[in-house]
């Protein structure tokens, strides 16, 4: 039958390509016999026996290219002989690597066909036909060559990244690869921050980097005032003697510590000696004290010492009168 006429030749086919040196299994070609009729001489045909032309195609050659083009002949030679015992053949159409026609099993990948045998990994050779592929630019590559040549770089360990990948900072990661560069924590729901191009968790990067707070000395993290030379929590801003808040936003400095007027002129002995306030225009110096020139009286009668004459005792200035009377 026409089916086992083709199974015959396509085991023919590949006892080839597996370099089997037995003899062609297929049987020999029918013989053709040719009747040739001669005359006796008395004018009647005298029949011969049949002579017999046997062509025997079982041709026997180890060498490669001996093999090849056995192959490609029976190759192209079987559309033919299957076409003679009544069976119709239709090419697959030319493989893409070898450009041959292609009669049995095929595979189709890029929008072309391939001999199952050609269609290989570009960079090591693999076949291709049993596993998967990936394609850059119409070529395949299996899977290792891929991620090795094309895949993303971990910004911590520079290995290819073949599976769940995380973006951050402008930078491929592997997810079990991102983490705090200061304590080596993974992130959690408040995140990140990043500094120098590494990535920090908020209590590291606080420690690290955030400017500490000249009152209490902990990291300031949102709303803060800068002011003596420092940076400070707003409730640590304080006038560094009564702990007061300054309400009228005005502070006086004194070796960098902020300090209220009161107690600014305190330290720097500016009060006034008659009413206790600060002295911030003309004062009058005198027993060791400093006063307003209206402060500076006369202890007994209250008159200015506008002159600048007085007469002290016992730490009290007195006009010569009064001091006249009271203590001459």
């Amino acid at each position: 039958s026409a089916s086992k006429e083709l199974d015959f030749l396509m085991d023919d086919l590949l006892g080839l390509r597996q370099g089997v040196s037995a003899s062609s299994p297929t049987p020999p070609p029918l013989t053709q016999k040719q009747s040739v009729k001669k005359k006796k001489e008395g004018g009647q045909p005298e029949n011969t026996e049949s002579s017999s032309i046997t062509v025997d195609s079982g041709v026997k050659d180890s060498s490669p290219g001996r093999k090849k083009d056995a192959i490609d002949d029976l190759l192209g030679g079987l559309s033919s002989d299957l076409e003679k015992i009544g069976v119709r053949t239709v090419p697959k159409g030319h493989c893409a690597s070898c450009g041959k026609c292609i009669v049995g099993k095929m595979i189709t990948a890029l929008g072309e066909v391939w001999h199952p045998e050609h269609f290989v990994c570009v960079v090591c050779k693999k076949e291709l036909g049993i596993s998967g592929f990936f394609e850059r630019e119409g070529r395949p590559y299996c899977e290792t060559d891929y991620h090795q040549l094309f895949a993303p770089r971990c910004a911590y360990c520079k290995g290819a990244i073949m599976q769940n990948i995380l973006t951050a900072m402008d930078q491929s990661w592997h997810p079990e690869h991102f983490f705090c560069a200061h304590c080596g924590g993974r992130f959690g729901d408040e995140g990140f921050l990043e500094r120098d191009g590494k990535p920090y968790c908020t209590k590291d990067f606080y420690l690290l980097f955030a400017p500490k707070c000249s009152g209490c000395g902990e990291s300031v993290k949102e709303n803060y005032l800068t002011a003596a030379n420092g940076t400070w929590h707003p409730e640590c801003f304080v006038c560094a003697d009564c702990l007061k808040p300054f309400s009228d936003g005005c502070f006086m400095e004194l070796d960098g510590r902020p300090l209220c007027s009161q107690h600014f002129h305190s330290r720097q002995g500016t009060l006034c000696g008659g009413c206790g306030e600060p002295i911030t225009g003309r004062c009058i110096a005198a027993l060791d004290r400093k006063f307003h020139p209206e402060h500076f009286v006369c202890a007994f009668c209250l008159r200015q010492l506008s002159q600048g004459i007085f007469k002290e005792q016992k730490g009290k200035p007195y006009c010569s009168g009064c001091h006249n009377k009271l203590f001459v």
